[in-house]
């Protein structure tokens, strides 16, 4: 497939089906894609490449044309599809009449034959305009982007040379389930044996622009240390594969455009072998173990990313810490009470918070990855040892308290652990850590342990709800019972007396499983 300017040539079936699955990789509720051409330029073809591709596995069902339907509705995929052909519609108001305005803001509306009522279609919209060459089975396609396609296609373009250059444009592209971010993955295949290129997954995760200022005239990402390109990704992959540890392999990668081709490290993802049933006694220990051997590791202030780059690595400070604890007020608070958090109770708030904060300062520092969670730790089996733990997601380490990452991989926000799991791992971790460090401080690295269960539970409770509230992600709200009972026990420490009180005169519900 080659571009040209707005053009690509589609030489064979093959290319139009690589065509779908790529646009099907990166399609969301709302956009609509449209379809001209003659009779025979590869319509259906196309709209059936993408459906394909949207569904399960690649599902191979029968998409018929809608020539006489009008309407095929998908619901299966992905995300839910409406194919339409107007080819038989006389006007818009016949058109309007099937109510494809309504039914594609849920899903993605594919539409053959656009003209009939071209002015039905607006925002998200693709025009893709299918011609027939004359070299027999090629089609050449003109693109035309609108709303956030103008933005998007050009990187789809991009992402198609980087997978040409580095050799992997001839692996089949597959979506691939990410997190609450904005980075976007897929799975490359390859359909036929013997190929040199093992599987693999593909990272895609632009440069972020600076969000709105919050405080000090810097955007929430710049304050609480957020990565905002694969730059910091790049940098502790390298550092964590040299201590022997499982950060997947990076085959190929475009540091400029924030394209990164990684090992796959397969499906067995701690949150999902939880929730099947599963047995995490051991995958849990041996995540406890990844922790014990970074806390033996003098912690890295730069990384080097690749040449002569290097990435300093920031410091859980004060203004990140806190940054985090206000989601509660600004999200949770709102929607729990009906109304802003008054002056008075934010100031009261962060008093506690500023009471605590010495105790998560004076102990040991080191590598905090932050987000060592269960949907973002792999079972690996088949390896020995702290290499059968797969890390990913892991872009936004900091400098910090070693007690964060063990708070957060003990007193997981999406899944319930064994209750004995928990205090039996933290008793063997303090015994492990006291038997090799020199003076090492039981009680402090508890409280710290205790500090950081209750900031972690307060910062998740606004994060979820802002996924509700702002971006209609409703589906984080499941977890807020888990997090008001880390919340509550964390708050039973005797350092987070006044924190404890705090929250019973102003947000009991939050300390309590009650409510959803």
């Amino acid at each position: 497939m080659n571009v040209v300017l707005d053009q690509m040539k589609l030489d064979d079936v093959d290319a139009m089906a690589a065509f779908g699955r790529e646009l099907a990789a990166v399609v969301q509720a709302g956009d609509i894609i449209l379809l001209g051409g003659d009779l025979g330029a590869g319509k259906t073809t196309l709209a059936r490449a993408i459906i394909h591709a949207l569904a399960p596995r690649n599902g191979a069902f029968e998409v018929p044309s809608p020539t006489f339907t009008l309407v095929q509705a998908y619901d299966t995929t992905r995300i839910p599809v409406m194919h339409a052909d107007l080819y038989r519609v006389t006007g818009r108001d016949e058109a309007a009449e099937l109510g494809l305005e309504e039914t594609g803001a849920a899903g993605l509306l594919l539409v053959e034959w656009p003209e009939r009522a071209r002015e039905l279609f607006h925002g998200n919209v693709l025009e893709i305009e299918l011609e027939e060459s004359f070299a027999g089975e090629g089609r050449t396609a003109k693109l035309t982007p609108h709303g956030r396609w103008r933005e998007l296609l050009p990187r789809v373009e991009a992402l198609r040379t980087f997978l040409e250059r580095s050799g992997w444009s001839g692996s089949e592209r597959h979506f691939l389930q990410g997190d609450a971010s904005s980075r976007r993955y897929e799975r490359l295949r390859w359909a036929a044996n013997g190929t040199a290129h093992p599987p693999a997954v593909l990272m895609d995760m632009p440069p972020k622009p600076d969000g709105p200022p919050v405080r000090d005239g810097l955007p929430y990402s710049r304050i609480a240390h957020l990565a905002e390109d694969v730059r910091p990704f790049v940098a502790i992959d390298k550092f964590l594969r040299a201590q022997g540890l499982s950060g997947p392999a990076i085959y190929a990668a475009d540091i400029e455009h924030g394209f990164l081709v990684l090992e796959d490290l397969g499906d067995a993802v701690f949150a999902e072998m939880a929730r099947a049933g599963a047995d995490m006694a051991e995958p849990v220990a041996e995540a406890v173990e990844v922790l014990l051997k970074l806390a033996e590791v003098e912690p890295p202030h730069t990384l080097p990313i690749a040449d002569e780059a290097w990435y300093a690595l920031p410091h859980y400070d004060l203004r990140a810490r806190e940054i985090e604890v206000e989601l509660l007020l600004d999200w949770y608070w709102p929607a729990e009470i009906g109304s802003p958090a008054p002056d008075e109770a934010r100031h009261g708030f962060l008093q506690e918070w500023r009471r605590l904060w010495p105790l998560v300062e004076a102990g040991p520092a080191g590598l905090m990855l932050r987000d060592y969670h269960s949907p973002n730790l792999m079972w690996l089996p088949q390896r020995q040892g702290i290499e059968r733990v797969g890390i990913i997601d892991f872009q936004d380490a900091m400098i910090g308290h070693l007690a964060y990452d063990l708070v957060s991989l003990l007193q997981d926000a999406r899944v319930d652990m064994p209750p004995d799991l928990e205090p039996r791992l933290l008793d063997h971790y303090l015994a492990r850590r006291q038997a090799s460090a020199t003076a090492f401080d039981v009680e402090g690295f508890r409280a710290a342990y205790a500090v950081f269960g209750a900031q972690r539970a307060v910062k998740i409770l606004g994060i979820f709800t802002r996924l509700s509230k702002r971006d209609n992600k409703h589906g984080y709200l499941r977890h807020m019972p888990r997090m008001r009972r880390h919340l509550e026990r964390n708050l039973r420490h005797e350092k987070l007396t006044g924190l404890r009180q705090w929250f019973a005169q102003h947000l009991p519900g939050a300390m309590t499983d009650t409510g959803d």
